[in-house]
Protein backbone atom coordinates (compact mmCIF):
# COMPACT_ATOMS: atom_id res chain seq x y z
CA UNK A 1 0.00 0.00 0.00
CA UNK A 2 1.41 3.40 -0.95
CA UNK A 3 1.25 6.11 1.64
CA UNK A 4 0.91 9.86 1.26
CA UNK A 5 3.33 11.52 3.60
CA UNK A 6 3.45 14.74 5.53
CA UNK A 7 6.28 13.46 7.70
CA UNK A 8 4.58 12.75 10.98
CA UNK A 9 5.51 9.69 13.00
CA UNK A 10 2.77 7.16 13.69
CA UNK A 11 4.67 5.70 16.66
CA UNK A 12 3.48 6.49 20.17
CA UNK A 13 5.79 6.85 23.11
CA UNK A 14 6.47 3.50 24.68
CA UNK A 15 4.28 2.65 27.64
CA UNK A 16 5.73 1.22 30.85
CA UNK A 17 6.10 -2.51 30.99
CA UNK A 18 7.35 -5.12 28.59
CA UNK A 19 6.89 -2.90 25.51
CA UNK A 20 9.29 -0.28 26.82
CA UNK A 21 12.19 0.13 24.34
CA UNK A 22 15.18 -1.90 25.49
CA UNK A 23 17.92 -0.54 23.24
CA UNK A 24 20.50 2.15 23.91
CA UNK A 25 20.57 4.62 21.01
CA UNK A 26 23.66 6.71 20.22
CA UNK A 27 23.62 9.53 17.67
CA UNK A 28 26.89 10.20 15.84
CA UNK A 29 26.30 13.29 13.67
CA UNK A 30 28.99 14.48 11.27
CA UNK A 31 29.50 16.32 8.00
CA UNK A 32 30.29 13.90 5.18
CA UNK A 33 30.07 16.05 2.05
CA UNK A 34 30.20 19.81 2.10
CA UNK A 35 26.72 20.58 3.38
CA UNK A 36 25.19 20.38 6.83
CA UNK A 37 22.33 18.10 5.80
CA UNK A 38 24.20 15.06 7.09
CA UNK A 39 23.88 16.41 10.62
CA UNK A 40 20.19 17.26 10.26
CA UNK A 41 19.44 13.82 8.80
CA UNK A 42 21.05 12.13 11.81
CA UNK A 43 18.99 14.30 14.14
CA UNK A 44 15.85 13.53 12.14
CA UNK A 45 16.41 9.82 12.76
CA UNK A 46 16.92 10.67 16.42
CA UNK A 47 13.60 12.52 16.51
CA UNK A 48 11.80 9.48 15.06
CA UNK A 49 13.37 7.23 17.70
CA UNK A 50 12.69 9.69 20.53
CA UNK A 51 9.01 9.91 19.56
CA UNK A 52 8.91 6.11 19.72
CA UNK A 53 10.15 6.25 23.31
CA UNK A 54 13.83 5.45 22.88
CA UNK A 55 16.22 7.40 25.13
CA UNK A 56 18.89 9.05 22.97
CA UNK A 57 22.52 9.64 23.92
CA UNK A 58 25.41 11.61 22.46
CA UNK A 59 28.51 9.80 23.69
CA UNK A 60 31.93 11.35 23.07
CA UNK A 61 34.84 9.62 24.72
CA UNK A 62 37.35 11.37 26.94
CA UNK A 63 38.05 14.98 26.14
CA UNK A 64 37.53 14.68 22.37
CA UNK A 65 35.81 17.64 20.76
CA UNK A 66 32.74 16.97 18.66
CA UNK A 67 33.21 16.86 14.87
CA UNK A 68 33.09 20.14 12.96
CA UNK A 69 29.71 21.94 12.97
CA UNK A 70 27.97 19.39 15.23
CA UNK A 71 27.67 21.82 18.15
CA UNK A 72 25.53 24.22 16.14
CA UNK A 73 22.02 25.62 16.51
CA UNK A 74 20.33 22.33 15.62
CA UNK A 75 16.90 20.99 16.49
CA UNK A 76 18.10 18.17 18.71
CA UNK A 77 15.79 15.45 19.94
CA UNK A 78 15.70 14.98 23.72
CA UNK A 79 19.26 13.76 24.29
CA UNK A 80 21.69 13.04 27.08
CA UNK A 81 25.28 14.06 26.47
CA UNK A 82 27.84 11.90 28.22
CA UNK A 83 31.57 11.22 28.31
CA UNK A 84 31.12 7.87 30.10
CA UNK A 85 29.83 4.78 28.36
CA UNK A 86 27.39 3.06 30.71
CA UNK A 87 25.22 0.40 28.99
CA UNK A 88 21.64 0.34 30.27
CA UNK A 89 20.42 -2.43 27.96
CA UNK A 90 21.78 -5.53 26.26
CA UNK A 91 21.86 -4.02 22.78
CA UNK A 92 22.78 -0.70 21.16
CA UNK A 93 21.94 1.16 17.96
CA UNK A 94 24.22 3.85 16.57
CA UNK A 95 22.97 6.34 13.96
CA UNK A 96 25.68 7.78 11.71
CA UNK A 97 25.83 9.43 8.29
CA UNK A 98 27.81 7.12 5.98
CA UNK A 99 29.23 4.91 8.74
CA UNK A 100 32.02 3.67 6.45
CA UNK A 101 33.28 7.24 6.16
CA UNK A 102 32.31 8.70 9.54
CA UNK A 103 32.88 5.85 11.98
CA UNK A 104 34.85 2.99 10.39
CA UNK A 105 38.22 2.03 11.89
CA UNK A 106 41.42 2.90 10.00
CA UNK A 107 42.38 0.83 6.97
CA UNK A 108 45.67 0.31 5.21
CA UNK A 109 46.35 2.26 2.05
CA UNK A 110 45.19 5.56 0.64
CA UNK A 111 42.14 7.22 2.17
CA UNK A 112 42.18 4.70 5.00
CA UNK A 113 42.13 7.03 7.97
CA UNK A 114 39.55 6.42 10.67
CA UNK A 115 36.24 8.24 10.82
CA UNK A 116 35.34 10.99 13.28
CA UNK A 117 33.28 8.52 15.35
CA UNK A 118 35.55 5.47 14.98
CA UNK A 119 36.75 5.51 18.59
CA UNK A 120 33.21 5.71 19.99
CA UNK A 121 31.97 2.96 17.67
CA UNK A 122 34.83 0.71 18.75
CA UNK A 123 34.11 1.32 22.43
CA UNK A 124 30.39 0.68 21.98
CA UNK A 125 31.09 -2.63 20.24
CA UNK A 126 33.53 -3.56 23.02
CA UNK A 127 31.03 -2.71 25.77
CA UNK A 128 28.01 -4.48 24.27
CA UNK A 129 29.60 -7.14 22.07
CA UNK A 130 29.78 -6.82 18.29
CA UNK A 131 26.65 -8.93 17.69
CA UNK A 132 24.64 -6.77 20.08
CA UNK A 133 25.28 -3.53 18.13
CA UNK A 134 23.69 -2.39 14.88
CA UNK A 135 25.31 0.58 13.19
CA UNK A 136 22.66 2.40 11.19
CA UNK A 137 24.37 4.10 8.26
CA UNK A 138 22.41 6.91 6.60
CA UNK A 139 23.71 7.16 3.05
CA UNK A 140 23.31 10.07 0.62
CA UNK A 141 19.75 10.69 -0.47
CA UNK A 142 18.83 9.55 -4.02
CA UNK A 143 22.43 8.56 -4.80
CA UNK A 144 21.60 5.05 -5.99
CA UNK A 145 23.59 5.00 -9.20
CA UNK A 146 25.14 1.89 -10.69
CA UNK A 147 28.92 1.98 -11.02
CA UNK A 148 28.64 2.69 -14.72
CA UNK A 149 26.16 5.52 -14.18
CA UNK A 150 28.30 6.87 -11.34
CA UNK A 151 31.28 7.04 -13.68
CA UNK A 152 29.15 8.65 -16.37
CA UNK A 153 28.03 11.28 -13.88
CA UNK A 154 31.61 11.86 -12.71
CA UNK A 155 32.71 12.51 -16.29
CA UNK A 156 29.73 14.77 -17.03
CA UNK A 157 30.23 16.86 -13.93
CA UNK A 158 33.95 16.97 -14.61
CA UNK A 159 33.24 18.77 -17.87
CA UNK A 160 33.69 15.98 -20.42
CA UNK A 161 31.50 16.81 -23.47
CA UNK A 162 28.49 14.50 -23.79
CA UNK A 163 29.64 13.29 -27.22
CA UNK A 164 32.83 11.91 -25.65
CA UNK A 165 31.42 10.29 -22.51
CA UNK A 166 30.58 6.91 -24.10
CA UNK A 167 34.11 6.66 -25.48
CA UNK A 168 35.60 7.51 -22.08
CA UNK A 169 33.38 4.92 -20.38
CA UNK A 170 34.54 2.20 -22.76
CA UNK A 171 38.14 3.14 -22.03
CA UNK A 172 37.42 3.01 -18.29
CA UNK A 173 35.96 -0.50 -18.69
CA UNK A 174 39.02 -1.71 -20.60
CA UNK A 175 41.48 -0.25 -18.10
CA UNK A 176 39.72 -1.75 -15.08
CA UNK A 177 38.83 1.70 -13.75
CA UNK A 178 35.13 0.84 -13.37
CA UNK A 179 35.89 -2.29 -11.35
CA UNK A 180 38.32 -0.32 -9.20
CA UNK A 181 35.57 2.18 -8.43
CA UNK A 182 33.09 -0.61 -7.63
CA UNK A 183 35.54 -2.28 -5.22
CA UNK A 184 36.38 1.02 -3.55
CA UNK A 185 32.70 1.83 -3.08
CA UNK A 186 32.11 -1.51 -1.36
CA UNK A 187 35.21 -1.06 0.79
CA UNK A 188 34.66 2.51 1.93
CA UNK A 189 30.94 2.02 2.52
CA UNK A 190 31.85 -0.98 4.75
CA UNK A 191 29.44 -3.32 2.96
CA UNK A 192 31.47 -6.24 4.35
CA UNK A 193 30.51 -5.42 7.94
CA UNK A 194 27.68 -7.75 9.02
CA UNK A 195 26.34 -5.38 11.71
CA UNK A 196 26.17 -2.21 9.57
CA UNK A 197 22.74 -1.49 8.08
CA UNK A 198 23.11 0.87 5.12
CA UNK A 199 19.95 2.82 4.29
CA UNK A 200 19.84 4.51 0.89
CA UNK A 201 16.73 6.68 1.01
CA UNK A 202 15.26 7.72 -2.32
CA UNK A 203 11.97 8.25 -4.14
CA UNK A 204 12.15 5.13 -6.32
CA UNK A 205 13.93 1.80 -5.93
CA UNK A 206 16.69 1.18 -8.49
CA UNK A 207 16.91 -2.55 -9.33
CA UNK A 208 20.30 -2.22 -11.07
CA UNK A 209 21.85 -0.64 -7.96
CA UNK A 210 20.21 -3.35 -5.83
CA UNK A 211 21.74 -6.14 -7.90
CA UNK A 212 25.19 -4.57 -7.89
CA UNK A 213 25.20 -3.74 -4.17
CA UNK A 214 22.87 -6.19 -2.39
CA UNK A 215 24.02 -4.97 1.05
CA UNK A 216 22.47 -1.56 0.32
CA UNK A 217 18.91 -1.25 1.64
CA UNK A 218 16.87 1.17 -0.46
CA UNK A 219 13.99 2.91 1.30
CA UNK A 220 11.60 5.79 0.93
CA UNK A 221 12.62 9.17 2.40
CA UNK A 222 13.52 9.88 5.99
CA UNK A 223 10.94 12.63 6.46
CA UNK A 224 12.15 15.47 8.69
CA UNK A 225 9.04 15.66 10.91
CA UNK A 226 10.07 19.17 12.00
CA UNK A 227 6.65 20.74 11.56
CA UNK A 228 4.13 18.73 13.62
CA UNK A 229 1.44 21.35 13.03
CA UNK A 230 2.13 21.64 9.30
CA UNK A 231 -0.94 21.80 7.08
CA UNK A 232 0.17 18.72 5.12
CA UNK A 233 -2.21 19.40 2.28
CA UNK A 234 -4.10 22.57 3.09
CA UNK A 235 -3.44 25.56 0.86
CA UNK A 236 -0.77 27.94 2.29
CA UNK A 237 -1.24 31.68 2.07
CA UNK A 238 -0.26 33.23 -1.23
CA UNK A 239 2.18 35.37 0.70
CA UNK A 240 4.86 37.72 -0.54
CA UNK A 241 7.52 36.21 1.76
CA UNK A 242 10.03 33.88 0.13
CA UNK A 243 12.65 31.81 1.93
CA UNK A 244 15.77 30.53 0.18
CA UNK A 245 18.33 28.12 1.62
CA UNK A 246 21.13 29.14 -0.75
CA UNK A 247 23.89 26.69 0.11
CA UNK A 248 25.64 26.36 -3.32
CA UNK A 249 28.27 28.97 -4.12
CA UNK A 250 26.70 29.47 -7.55
CA UNK A 251 23.43 30.59 -5.94
CA UNK A 252 24.94 34.07 -5.87
CA UNK A 253 24.96 34.06 -9.69
CA UNK A 254 21.19 33.70 -10.00
CA UNK A 255 20.25 35.81 -6.98
CA UNK A 256 19.68 39.08 -8.90
CA UNK A 257 17.25 37.30 -11.24
CA UNK A 258 15.42 35.74 -8.28
CA UNK A 259 15.07 39.14 -6.62
CA UNK A 260 13.91 40.75 -9.88
CA UNK A 261 11.25 38.08 -10.30
CA UNK A 262 9.92 38.52 -6.76
CA UNK A 263 9.91 42.32 -7.04
CA UNK A 264 8.04 42.30 -10.35
CA UNK A 265 5.10 40.47 -8.76
CA UNK A 266 5.40 41.58 -5.12
CA UNK A 267 7.02 45.03 -5.09
CA UNK A 268 6.89 45.05 -1.31
CA UNK A 269 7.73 41.40 -0.88
CA UNK A 270 10.41 39.98 1.39
CA UNK A 271 13.10 37.43 0.57
CA UNK A 272 15.07 35.73 3.35
CA UNK A 273 18.29 34.19 2.01
CA UNK A 274 20.23 31.87 4.29
CA UNK A 275 23.72 30.98 3.05
CA UNK A 276 26.77 29.44 4.74
CA UNK A 277 29.16 31.99 3.15
CA UNK A 278 29.32 35.77 2.74
CA UNK A 279 28.07 37.10 -0.61
CA UNK A 280 29.59 39.88 -2.71
CA UNK A 281 26.55 40.52 -4.91
CA UNK A 282 24.59 43.66 -4.00
CA UNK A 283 20.88 43.12 -3.35
CA UNK A 284 18.19 45.62 -2.26
CA UNK A 285 18.43 45.69 1.54
CA UNK A 286 14.85 46.92 1.92
CA UNK A 287 13.55 43.69 0.41
CA UNK A 288 16.25 41.08 0.97
CA UNK A 289 17.47 39.77 4.30
CA UNK A 290 20.77 37.96 3.76
CA UNK A 291 21.90 35.76 6.67
CA UNK A 292 25.28 34.03 6.54
CA UNK A 293 25.75 33.46 10.27
CA UNK A 294 24.26 30.61 12.34
CA UNK A 295 20.72 31.32 13.50
CA UNK A 296 18.33 29.86 16.02
CA UNK A 297 16.38 26.90 14.64
CA UNK A 298 13.11 28.49 15.75
CA UNK A 299 13.82 31.58 13.62
CA UNK A 300 14.51 29.48 10.53
CA UNK A 301 11.60 27.12 11.13
CA UNK A 302 9.13 29.97 11.65
CA UNK A 303 10.07 31.73 8.43
CA UNK A 304 10.33 28.51 6.45
CA UNK A 305 6.91 27.28 7.58
CA UNK A 306 5.05 30.50 6.83
CA UNK A 307 6.76 31.31 3.50
CA UNK A 308 4.55 31.64 0.44
CA UNK A 309 7.32 30.07 -1.69
CA UNK A 310 10.47 28.19 -0.69
CA UNK A 311 13.70 27.72 -2.64
CA UNK A 312 15.58 24.68 -1.40
CA UNK A 313 18.76 22.71 -2.00
CA UNK A 314 20.20 19.30 -1.15
CA UNK A 315 17.85 16.76 0.38
CA UNK A 316 16.79 17.95 3.83
CA UNK A 317 15.21 21.27 2.84
CA UNK A 318 13.74 19.57 -0.22
CA UNK A 319 11.97 17.03 1.99
CA UNK A 320 10.89 19.77 4.40
CA UNK A 321 9.29 21.69 1.54
CA UNK A 322 7.53 18.55 0.32
CA UNK A 323 6.41 17.78 3.87
CA UNK A 324 4.89 21.23 4.37
CA UNK A 325 3.15 21.42 1.01
CA UNK A 326 3.00 24.53 -1.12
CA UNK A 327 5.08 25.69 -4.10
CA UNK A 328 8.86 25.40 -4.03
CA UNK A 329 11.84 25.61 -6.35
CA UNK A 330 15.07 23.63 -6.22
CA UNK A 331 18.62 24.80 -6.91
CA UNK A 332 21.63 22.66 -5.99
CA UNK A 333 24.19 24.67 -7.92
CA UNK A 334 25.71 24.78 -11.38
CA UNK A 335 29.21 24.45 -12.79
CA UNK A 336 30.70 26.17 -15.82
CA UNK A 337 29.29 29.00 -17.86
CA UNK A 338 27.53 29.50 -21.17
CA UNK A 339 27.08 26.37 -23.27
CA UNK A 340 29.20 24.35 -20.83
CA UNK A 341 26.98 25.14 -17.83
CA UNK A 342 25.83 21.93 -16.11
CA UNK A 343 24.01 21.01 -12.92
CA UNK A 344 25.95 20.06 -9.82
CA UNK A 345 24.94 16.71 -8.27
CA UNK A 346 21.62 16.53 -10.14
CA UNK A 347 20.43 13.17 -8.80
CA UNK A 348 17.99 14.75 -6.35
CA UNK A 349 16.25 17.01 -8.87
CA UNK A 350 16.24 14.09 -11.35
CA UNK A 351 14.58 11.88 -8.72
CA UNK A 352 12.07 14.63 -7.92
CA UNK A 353 11.19 15.09 -11.60
CA UNK A 354 10.70 11.34 -11.97
CA UNK A 355 8.43 11.24 -8.92
CA UNK A 356 6.55 14.31 -10.14
CA UNK A 357 5.87 12.71 -13.52
CA UNK A 358 4.57 9.56 -11.83
CA UNK A 359 2.30 11.46 -9.43
CA UNK A 360 0.66 13.84 -11.89
CA UNK A 361 2.56 17.10 -11.44
CA UNK A 362 1.80 19.19 -14.57
CA UNK A 363 4.41 19.29 -17.32
CA UNK A 364 4.87 23.07 -17.11
CA UNK A 365 5.81 22.82 -13.41
CA UNK A 366 8.28 20.04 -14.16
CA UNK A 367 9.83 22.17 -16.92
CA UNK A 368 10.14 25.12 -14.56
CA UNK A 369 11.80 22.93 -11.92
CA UNK A 370 14.24 21.53 -14.47
CA UNK A 371 15.18 24.91 -15.95
CA UNK A 372 15.52 26.67 -12.59
CA UNK A 373 17.81 23.89 -11.35
CA UNK A 374 20.02 24.62 -14.38
CA UNK A 375 20.00 28.36 -13.73
CA UNK A 376 17.86 29.00 -16.82
CA UNK A 377 14.77 31.24 -17.19
CA UNK A 378 15.25 32.17 -13.53
CA UNK A 379 13.27 35.41 -13.45
CA UNK A 380 10.50 33.98 -15.64
CA UNK A 381 10.14 30.89 -13.46
CA UNK A 382 10.05 32.97 -10.28
CA UNK A 383 7.31 35.15 -11.75
CA UNK A 384 5.29 32.10 -12.83
CA UNK A 385 5.48 30.65 -9.31
CA UNK A 386 4.68 33.99 -7.65
CA UNK A 387 1.56 34.45 -9.79
CA UNK A 388 0.62 30.75 -9.58
CA UNK A 389 0.46 30.50 -13.35
CA UNK A 390 -0.46 27.24 -15.07
CA UNK A 391 0.19 24.14 -13.01
CA UNK A 392 1.49 26.21 -10.08
CA UNK A 393 -2.09 27.05 -9.17
CA UNK A 394 -2.56 23.45 -8.04
CA UNK A 395 -0.07 23.42 -5.18
CA UNK A 396 0.29 22.10 -2.48
CA UNK A 397 0.65 18.45 -3.40
CA UNK A 398 0.57 15.20 -1.47
CA UNK A 399 3.44 12.93 -2.37
CA UNK A 400 2.99 9.19 -2.68
CA UNK A 401 6.03 6.92 -2.49
CA UNK A 402 4.89 3.72 -4.21
CA UNK A 403 8.13 1.93 -5.08
CA UNK A 404 8.58 0.15 -1.73
CA UNK A 405 6.42 -2.06 0.47
CA UNK A 406 5.73 -0.71 3.99
CA UNK A 407 7.69 -0.03 6.13
CA UNK A 408 10.48 0.26 3.53
CA UNK A 409 8.55 3.13 1.91
CA UNK A 410 9.34 5.31 4.92
CA UNK A 411 12.85 5.29 6.38
CA UNK A 412 11.63 6.64 9.71
CA UNK A 413 9.14 3.80 10.17
CA UNK A 414 11.80 1.27 9.20
CA UNK A 415 14.36 2.69 11.65
CA UNK A 416 11.89 2.44 14.52
CA UNK A 417 11.01 -1.15 13.55
CA UNK A 418 14.71 -2.07 13.42
CA UNK A 419 15.32 -0.55 16.86
CA UNK A 420 12.41 -2.48 18.41
CA UNK A 421 13.54 -5.72 16.75
CA UNK A 422 17.08 -5.24 18.07
CA UNK A 423 15.69 -4.96 21.59
CA UNK A 424 13.95 -8.34 21.51
CA UNK A 425 15.48 -10.95 23.84
CA UNK A 426 18.00 -13.10 22.02
CA UNK A 427 18.24 -10.80 19.00
CA UNK A 428 21.37 -10.95 16.87
CA UNK A 429 22.66 -7.82 15.15
CA UNK A 430 24.11 -9.74 12.22
CA UNK A 431 20.93 -11.76 11.73
CA UNK A 432 18.73 -8.66 11.91
CA UNK A 433 20.89 -6.82 9.36
CA UNK A 434 20.92 -9.87 7.07
CA UNK A 435 17.12 -10.12 7.15
CA UNK A 436 16.56 -6.42 6.49
CA UNK A 437 19.03 -6.53 3.61
CA UNK A 438 17.01 -9.41 2.19
CA UNK A 439 13.83 -7.33 2.37
CA UNK A 440 12.29 -9.13 5.34
CA UNK A 441 10.26 -6.92 7.64
CA UNK A 442 11.54 -6.51 11.19
CA UNK A 443 8.92 -7.82 13.62
CA UNK A 444 6.66 -5.11 15.09
CA UNK A 445 7.02 -3.96 18.68
CA UNK A 446 6.15 -6.68 21.14
CA UNK A 447 6.39 -9.55 18.65
CA UNK A 448 9.03 -12.21 19.35
CA UNK A 449 12.14 -12.22 17.19
CA UNK A 450 12.74 -15.26 15.04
Amino acid sequence: MARSRSGRSTERSASPGRDRPSVDVYLQPAVVGGGLGDIEETLAAGRWLARAGFPIQLYRTGGRALPTSVDGPWEWPPIRRTRRLVPHHRTALTVTPAWGVSAAPPQRGAYGRSGAWAEESREIESAYGIDHVVHLSLEEFARTLSTRDENRERLREGGVPSRRISERLRAADRSGEVETFRSAFRRFRAFDRPNVLHLFATFRRDPVFAREFPAAVQTGPLWPGRYPSAPGGTRPARGAEWVWYASPASAEQIAPSVVAGVRSIHPGGHLLIVTPRPWKVRLPSNQVELRSEPMATTYWATHFARAGVRIVTGSRTLLEAMELGGPFLYFNGVLGRGSSRRRHRPEKIAALLDLAARTGIPADVRRDWSDFARGRRVQEVVERVAERRGGWSGFPHRWTIDSFPPPFDDAGDLIVRVAHALGHPGSSAADLVRRVRAGELPPPRGAPAR
